[in-house]
């Protein structure tokens, strides 16, 4: 049956520490102080470790301190004991202030992860080459802290106030169409107009059917949208848009290179879509973050500024 690990306690490390000091410098008071503690605080701890093992490990006398034999053999065990700590504490505070190193555990949104991050990982890794990533591209609000996530980028407004986000990047809605579509239906004059178009709608928008529009005068319209296709697949919607389908709602990131070929057009431009979101990393904490994540963090923003790609595209 398997049984979890005895780990030693404080205490314990603090006497195995105390015996190894006294037992090098073959005096308390010398080991006292090497150590800066005081010489009865050492004698202490050695005595409460001879007494939990039931053996001496150290002959007194007023000049000098010897080994017993079990305390040779306990000395040798000490030693690497106190140099693996040292090893683990230095190689720990490594992965918090030295070079980024470890595997980065990404949570990133399936569609923009692939269009605008994941061409670029390979930058990441190059610049910090003792970092692996392990990505989940996915729509899913993922739970950083229970799924064992280092970072996930996020889309939009932000609702759990649990989390620590830095803004990456800006982000804007639009309409768009293609020229196409405009020459044979017209292009609206207002967002009532769309109420009566062919829209091309996703479902995964959270005010989904309603569009909602405002204008630089403050005034404000929401309107039902419908029309021939309905879908959860953002980039199926941009492909239907392309071939003059109907008008779709998007956002820049995701038609950056159609608007910039022509392919696509914006429609109602004086009519902003409502929308207080933008593009954020997410961590669960800010303190202590390792190494590798603040390294993440930095290397995402730098790469959306000071313009963004889509919109250079």
């Amino acid at each position: 049956m398997h049984t979890m690990q005895q780990w030693p306690d404080g205490n314990q490390i603090a006497q195995i520490a105390a015996f190894a000091a006294v037992a090098e410098q073959g005096s308390f008071t010398k080991a006292a102080t090497a150590l800066g503690r005081d010489a009865t605080v050492l004698s202490r701890r050695v005595q409460s470790l001879e007494r939990r093992l039931g053996v001496r490990l150290l002959t007194r006398t007023t000049r000098h301190v010897a080994l017993t034999e079990a305390g040779a053999a306990f000395l040798t065990r000490s030693q690497a004991i106190c140099a693996a700590l040292m090893d683990a504490e230095e190689e720990a505070t490594t992965y918090g202030s030295g070079e980024p190193r470890g595997t980065l555990r990404l949570a990133l949104p399936a569609t923009f992860g692939r269009m605008w991050i994941a061409p670029y990982l390979s930058e990441f890794m190059a610049a910090h080459p003792r970092v692996s990533i392990d990505v989940s591209y996915s729509n899913r609000f993922v739970d950083l802290v229970a799924e064992g996530f280092d970072v996930a980028v996020r889309l939009g407004e932000l609702a759990d106030s649990r989390l620590v986000a830095r803004r990456i990047a800006p982000r804007r809605r639009l309409l768009c169409a293609a020229p196409s579509f405009l020459d044979r239906n017209g292009e609206p004059a207002r967002p009532e107009d769309l109420a009566r178009a062919p829209c091309l709608v996703f479902t995964g928008l959270a005010s989904h059917p309603n569009w909602t529009f405002v204008n630089s005068k403050g005034e404000r319209v929401t309107v039902r949208a419908q029309g021939p296709l309905v879908s959860d697949d953002a980039e199926a919607l941009v492909h239907a848009a392309v071939q003059g389908v109907g008008i779709m709602l998007s956002t820049d990131w995701l038609v950056g290179r159609e608007l910039a070929a022509g392919t696509l057009v914006p429609v109602l431009a004086e009519w902003l879509p409502h929308d207080d979101g933008a593009i954020y990393a997410v961590v669960p904490s800010n303190r202590l973050l390792p190494a590798k994540t603040r390294a993440f963090i930095d290397w995402i923003a730098g790469r959306f500024s000071p313009a963004v790609p889509w919109r250079e595209a």
